[in-house]
């Protein structure tokens, strides 16, 4: 199968000679998360079932220390429902900036609420991007 890491454990060695990074984040305050806006959410999280995991580094922060690489690169954001904002645009830039071409269209996926779970059908719409990722790279 295929590994799947958060910013904490895709270190430097555990993605080097990878031949394909998907990278996500939500958007939170119509962009790519900063630690400062996490900072805010860890302080007053809001009305939510689950509070977000803020365990592991921003992606942002993983971004910048990406080391430059020769494989492909895609993109994900999640999102609530609407046109608010744009993760993928930055994340996918940071990937090719790092060496990684662009592979397919970057998606968005709707969350119900602040935080998640995903809305009823997304799952599966992520499912159908995996694949069309994975046609893409044979």
């Amino acid at each position: 199968g295929t590994p799947v890491l958060s910013t904490s454990e895709a270190t430097s060695e555990a993605i080097a000679g990878a031949d394909l990074i998907v990278a996500g984040s939500p958007i939170i305050g119509f962009r790519l998360p900063s630690e400062q806006m996490r900072e805010g959410i860890r302080a007053n999280p809001g009305p939510a079932p689950r509070p977000p995991d803020l365990s592991h580094p921003p992606l942002r922060s993983w971004l910048e220390s990406l080391p430059r690489g020769q494989g492909r690169g895609a993109a994900f954001e999640t999102k609530v429902r609407g046109p608010f904002g744009n993760a993928t645009s930055a994340i996918s830039k940071a990937l090719e900036g790092a060496g990684y071409r662009p592979l397919g269209k970057p998606q968005g996926f709707v969350v119900k609420g602040r935080y998640g779970p995903l809305r009823a059908g997304e799952v599966e719409r992520a499912r159908e991007w995996g694949a069309e990722l994975a046609r893409l790279m044979a």
